[in-house]
């Protein structure tokens, strides 16, 4: 297996972990009040908020951390070039997952126009944020495995 390949595994793992270990920790603490209250409002911009900050800040530190765990056991040093086909497959992982999320925005914008509660506007563009992570990474494994 490459490094890539094990890089976008490792990425893939991290992603579904960070999400359902937040999920978990903030579904308690969602207000009681009305649908439509300040309290909920609050709710939901903190936890966007806050996952795209720890989002950030904990693939950061599991990128480190697997590099440093690639060069311990394998003896390799990561790649410090990208040819054309890392280029390549990059750009058909970000346009896979920029294509879920754009899907997920338009969804969720449509949900306001059928006078859905504002939660599941929220819900639905959280989830389409975890998803276009989740295809991106995948979007990297099928290439670095099959070709493109």
């Amino acid at each position: 297996m490459t490094y890539q390949e094990k890089k976008s595994i490792v990425s893939l793992i991290s992603a579904v972990v960070i999400f359902g270990t937040y999920c978990l920790y903030m579904y308690p603490r969602h207000p009681e009040g009305g649908l439509e209250s300040l309290e909920t409002f609050r709710y939901w911009g903190s936890f966007v908020l806050i996952l795209t900050l720890l989002s950030i800040v904990a693939h950061i530190i599991i990128s480190i951390l697997f590099n440093i765990l690639f060069r311990m056991t394998t003896g390799e040093k990561e790649p410090t070039f990208a040819d054309e086909l890392d280029k390549l497959i990059d750009l058909k992982a970000n346009r896979n997952s920029f294509f879920v999320f754009i899907l997920g925005f338009l969804l969720a914008m449509g949900s306001l126009v059928i006078f859905q509660p504002s939660q599941f506007m929220f819900m639905i563009l959280i989830i389409s944020g975890f998803i276009s992570d989740v295809t991106g990474s995948v979007t990297k494994l099928y290439h670095y495995r099959k070709g493109v």
